[in-house]
């Protein structure tokens, strides 16, 4: 069984408090822990696009707060450039701010901090490079956003959040991606490499179409927040479709779909609807809760 935690507001940082509320243990267990955030910096474009900047502010300042003894902020952007993006999102006038955390441009790593990581029986031709870092920190905290996806991942929540700890520059591993008639199967693989220990996803706002860095907007005032990547992706799909979204998205059972469907192959979370607990803190998002769960099912 796997609990995915909801809240309906349209306030980011009441949304992420609750959060930090519900998931007390598993912060709790962060003192004296190397954490690395992983934000959606895809682009510079404001949410649902990328993470907005206040809800990294609260995750840092409150991995501060539980005595975590090294927070890094970690992403690598694309195509745009990564140093510009994160200047542009406002993340080195948060660390000129508040401290206490670090941040690390994957986009200039160079290849020694990688490691080769080729899966069995994956869609990847030669496999991928995956930083070092990331399989050598205690705990991640991933920070995807809820929107549809226009060039073949069909939606980007935690399961594409992977994407960008795979190089671009100087590989061809986008290319490979963007090209292939399995694109969603190797996004699922590449999270083979990793576990996060705790997603929160935003929806307040989202992209029913289009996506990643532009789409139709819907105000969908919601938040979720569970330790299973599968799960929170299942009910992500299962907002977009209550919200009306891509006939791609639509299609077939939400286990069907593929980024789903290969996640559960490759056993990376839970396997079914049945084993998803929806969980909320007040009668509002209880009811909007038991409302998604008809979207699992069907």
């Amino acid at each position: 069984m796997a609990e995915v935690f909801l809240i309906r507001t349209d306030d980011r940082v009441k949304g992420i408090q609750a959060i930090f509320s519900h998931f007390d243990s598993i912060f709790k267990d962060l003192k004296d822990k190397n954490v690395a955030i992983k934000p959606n910096f895809n682009t510079a474009d404001p949410p649902p696009a990328s993470t907005d900047i206040r809800i990294i502010r609260e995750v840092i300042n409150h991995l501060k707060s539980c005595m975590t003894k090294k927070i890094t902020v970690v992403e690598r952007a694309g195509p745009v450039d990564t140093h510009e993006t994160m200047k542009t999102k406002g993340l080195f006038d948060l660390q000129k701010k508040i401290g206490g955390f670090e941040i690390l441009d994957l986009s200039t790593m160079p290849e020694s901090e990688w490691t080769q990581f080729t899966p069995k029986g994956s869609h990847w031709k030669n496999g991928f490079l995956f930083p070092k870092f990331i399989q050598n920190v205690d705990a991640i905290i991933a920070l995807p956003c809820l929107k549809t996806h226009r060039y073949g991942g069909h939606f980007t929540f935690s399961l594409k959040l992977s994407v960008g700890l795979v190089p671009r520059q100087g590989y061809e591993y986008m290319q490979e991606l963007h090209s292939s008639s399995h694109m969603r199967d190797l996004i699922a693989e590449i999270n083979e490499a990793y576990s996060p220990t705790l997603i929160i996803l935003d929806g307040v706002d989202s992209f029913i179409e289009g996506g990643p860095e532009d789409g139709k907007l819907a105000h969908s005032n919601v938040m979720l927040a569970s330790t299973d990547r599968i799960a929170i992706d299942a009910v992500g799909v299962a907002i977009l479709r209550d919200l009306g979204t891509t006939p791609e998205v639509t299609k077939g059972k939400i286990f069907e779909q593929k980024q789903i469907a290969r996640a559960v192959e490759l056993s990376l979370g839970v396997s079914s609807p049945s084993e998803i607990t929806i969980t909320s803190a007040d009668e509002e998002s209880t009811k909007y809760a038991n409302h998604l769960r008809t979207f699992l099912e069907d």
